[in-house]
């Protein structure tokens, strides 16, 4: 037996190799975190046990599409400019949206930025190589903290600042945006039905701001 065994000549059981394979479950919990948190951070596919070396397999087979470090999305979920929105804001969840991405979320300018506005703190820190192209406006106390709503974005909270405050705002800051854009806003919001509450709220945030005076004849031609 040992000389056929030498001669090769005595059958045996073919070698099994055994090869690394990908877990079932780890592409499939990766697909439901994605889709449950809409732009899912590399936190959040830890916290479901899936590790890292399979995002970057996943993205490379088109399952995962990178929106930014850390931060991954269904490649085959819409994608609109509101998308951008809540791709920045994961990127910075400190930052507020908006200015000309507020006004244009809420319907309220003709303008299509071609970055997303977004109010930051003085210390805060501001992104510079993101995918999704912020342009950072400094703001603090109540100018920053007030007027804020929260709208749900690709499952992603996002923080965006109100119809009035966003208008006051754009008059504040009329130097970076233009004074004819938030003349627009302010008639488009004074055209709404519920324009009364509307006009409180601007006086309020035009107070916070300390632009009255630059509103007050905008505001009462309007009125």
């Amino acid at each position: 037996m040992a000389l056929l065994q030498d001669l090769g000549l005595c059958e045996h059981s073919p070698r099994i190799y055994n090869t690394p394979m990908e877990p079932r479950g780890h592409r499939q919990r990766a697909i439901e975190v994605a889709r449950a948190q809409g732009i899912a951070r590399g936190s959040d596919f830890d916290a479901a046990g899936v590790p890292r070396m399979y995002l970057k397999r996943l993205t490379e087979d088109g399952v995962l599409l990178q929106v930014g470090r850390g931060l991954y999305r269904l490649a085959d979920s819409p994608s609109d400019a509101a998308s951008s929105l809540a791709e920045a804001v994961r990127i910075q969840p400190r930052g507020v949206i908006g200015l000309l991405s507020a006004l244009q979320y809420h319907d309220l300018t003709t303008q299509t930025p071609h970055a997303v506005w977004m109010l930051l703190g003085p210390k805060d820190w501001a992104p510079t190589s993101a995918p999704v192209q912020i342009r950072v406006i400094r703001a603090s106390g109540r100018a920053l903290r007030e007027g804020v709503e929260r709208h749900e974005i690709d499952q992603v909270p996002v923080p965006i600042t109100s119809p009035a405050k966003t208008v006051v705002d754009c008059f504040k800051y009329r130097n970076k945006i233009g004074l004819d854009v938030a003349v627009e806003g302010l008639r488009d919001l004074m055209r709404r039905p519920d324009r009364r509450p509307a006009i409180d709220e601007l006086w309020r945030f035009a107070e916070i701001d300390r632009v009255q005076t630059v509103m007050r004849p905008y505001l009462e031609a309007l009125t």
